[in-house]
């Protein structure tokens, strides 16, 4: 499924996370860990397909973003830049460790 872009983005960098508006009432909240875990680049989709589990550092943070249009570009702390994550796929990734939030403190 194709998703919009969200209303907003906004990168908590120091507490290790992104919120994205996608309406009025649905905010979604995803960790850095849990998106430098879930890049959907080649070298690391390949590696996830492989059985190979890089561990995340739970330092990491979201240096960077690039809206790409249909989705973002995230530049993590460990250098790591090569995964664009589109609307849908950002969209899916909350999981029950992860609960969408109500409102969005800007």
């Amino acid at each position: 499924m194709n998703r919009a872009a969200p209303l907003a983005i906004k990168n908590y960098r120091q507490q290790q996370h992104l919120l994205l508006q996608w309406n009025v009432d649905e905010v979604q909240q995803l960790s850095s860990i849990t998106l430098r875990g879930a890049c959907p680049c080649a070298t690391c989709r390949t590696a996830r397909l492989r059985g190979k589990i890089s561990l995340v550092d739970e330092s990491v943070q979201i240096k960077d973003i690039a809206n790409m249009v249909y989705g973002l570009q995230l530049v993590f702390s460990d250098g790591h830049d090569r995964g664009i994550y589109p609307w849908s796929y950002l969209f899916e990734l909350t999981g029950s460790s992860e609960p969408k939030e109500k409102t969005l403190d800007v």
